[in-house]
């Protein structure tokens, strides 16, 4: 929880908002990302911060997209809308070998949506534990170049390029920036 806790605080930064991260049902949890445009980069980080923390656990995504009514009192535990509604109901359908869905949205838009994050389920799912933390690294956009990225790192700006390659990373660019372009404002 700590490791997903300290991810929704980094993520709160790129997304500019308080993602309120709720332990949620005993070993669940919950975030929000007000802006639908980060939801696939935020889902990514989870992931390899998890994977990148060497603790051998992983956890189950299921975004939800859409409105919500309220984010409930001081966390999400009350939380109501059809966001939260649709996540649920997914994360309770998801098969036991997946790790990341995406619910809700507009009927038109769910089949590519769905369709970049099981892609992007089975890649991250790839990741070694080095693979991840360059991977995790990348995504938060923090470093000018590779090579501050590699001196943080304690290796090599040539050995970093090797774990983002063998990552994929080069290949999340276009689903990230179909998640990130996107006009979600008539999403419902």
């Amino acid at each position: 929880m700590t490791c997903l806790q300290i991810s929704a605080q980094d993520i709160a930064g790129l997304a500019d908002t308080d993602t309120r991260f709720t332990r949620h049902r005993g070993d669940g949890w919950q975030l929000v990302v007000a802006d639908a445009r980060h939801v696939l980069r935020a889902s990514l980080i989870l992931l390899a911060d998890l994977r990148a923390s060497g603790i051998g656990i992983e956890t189950r995504i299921s975004a939800g997209v859409g409105p919500f009514e309220n984010l409930g009192t001081d966390n999400l535990s009350d939380a109501t809308g059809r966001a939260f509604f649709v996540s649920g109901d997914h994360l309770d359908q998801m098969p036991r070998q997946r790790r990341l869905v995406i619910a809700g949205g507009r009927t038109r838009d769910r089949d590519w949506q769905a369709a970049i994050f099981d892609l992007v389920d089975w890649q991250s799912s790839q990741w070694t534990a080095a693979q991840a933390q360059a991977v995790g690294m990348a995504l938060r956009r923090n470093f000018r170049n590779h090579q501050e990225m590699a001196e943080t790192l304690g290796i090599t700006r040539q050995a970093l390029q090797q774990r983002l390659a063998s990552a994929g990373f080069s290949a999340l660019a276009t689903p990230l920036a179909a998640f990130e372009h996107f006009d979600w404002s008539a999403d419902a």
